[in-house]
């Protein structure tokens, strides 16, 4: 069972990290994968705190940031959608800021 665990949370975590590197043409699309890694690396966590019986105060750490980086996330999405109209990354140029 641990074998599983281990194989779906890396599965989650490279399919993530393909679809992340590939499909670069929307924010919203960039924020969703990089939680989708975000989620793939806790799984990893939990699951070697599991094998080893230690305690789960780092995993909960873990989470509050991912929490703060996917609000942090959202708020530039908005910001970005007022500014320019649209999510597209080809359309935001750092030189116009």
């Amino acid at each position: 069972m641990d074998m599983f665990s281990i194989f779906t949370s890396l599965l989650i975590y490279f399919s993530g990290g393909y679809v992340f590197s590939s499909k670069r043409k929307h924010l919203l699309m960039v924020l969703v994968k990089m939680e989708k890694i975000g989620l793939s690396l806790f799984m990893v966590i939990i699951n070697f705190l599991y094998n080893f019986d230690y305690e789960y105060f780092f995993p909960l750490i873990f989470l509050v940031f991912s929490v703060c980086e996917g609000a942090l996330g959202l708020s530039i999405l908005v910001s970005m959608i007022r500014s320019h109209g649209n999510d597209f990354l080809n359309s935001f140029v750092l030189s116009l800021c």
